[in-house]
């Protein structure tokens, strides 16, 4: 029996652990396969659509005619070539991404992986990558919190794009400190050598995209791509879920 005539299946089973409401609003009806957020709490997202900086991918309002990057980036250096996110990352959102992340609330995973597939896939298609590759916990984080969400969501999107997932190739070999409260500086400093390429692994020549759940500064990722280059890779872009804006 294939996979796709396994998923009413799943879906009955999912239905007798999960109600099938909404786990955001907890009054309208969802599926397990719309991530059990109903319809009126979808139209609390919001794509994130041009214009936006060249760069990161930061939205602005009006229009702008011409290339341009923002003051973060000019601010940082930045080491991927351009960064992208599906939705912005409002207190909306940012829930579902928290209840996700430190809850365990995995059933919202085809929700945040359908978000991203829908816009990051398209994209991807046009330009074609080498490896997906997601931006790892340190060792001591995944045993506590027992998966990598941005692993999970590579996997997805490698699944729907084609694009080989590497979820090996880089280790994070520094415990940093969570990066909530620290400003764009510290940020930075606190990714500083925290990354590290797996010995024995190629990635001479190769595009190579970083996959993480949400994007706020880009100081993650570009210390990520940073060692990616460094390598040998011809090309570090990035994709997220959500961004802060």
């Amino acid at each position: 029996m294939n996979v796709s005539a396994l998923k009413p299946l799943r879906d009955a089973a999912l239905g007798l652990l999960y109600p099938e409401t909404c786990q955001i609003c907890n009054h309208e009806r969802a599926k397990p396969a719309e991530g059990f957020v109903c319809p009126p709490c979808w139209k609390k997202i919001h794509f994130i659509r041009p214009p936006f900086c060249d760069r990161c991918g930061l939205p602005f309002q009006g229009a702008i005619t011409t290339k341009f990057e923002c003051a973060n980036c000019r601010e940082m250096d930045l080491h991927f070539s351009y960064a992208r996110s599906a939705v912005v990352a409002n207190a909306f959102l940012l829930e579902i991404i928290h209840r996700y992340k430190y809850q365990r609330a995995l059933w919202f995973e085809p929700f945040l992986a359908d978000l991203l597939i829908r816009e990051a896939a398209p994209v991807l298609a046009k330009n074609p990558y080498d490896l997906i590759i997601p931006v790892p916990l340190h060792p001591a984080k995944q045993r506590e919190r027992e998966f990598n969400q941005a692993g999970r969501l590579a996997t997805r999107l490698s699944r729907a794009t084609q694009i080989p997932l590497n979820a090996k190739l880089l280790r994070r070999v520094k415990p940093t400190q969570t990066q909530t409260h620290f400003t764009r500086s510290e940020r930075a400093k606190n990714m500083q050598d925290a990354f590290a390429l797996r010995v024995g692994e190629p990635v001479n020549g190769r595009r190579i995209v970083i996959l993480d759940d949400v994007f706020t500064t880009g100081a993650t990722t570009s210390a990520c791509a940073k060692v990616l280059l460094s390598a040998g890779a011809a090309e570090v872009s990035v994709w997220t879920v959500a961004r802060g804006i």
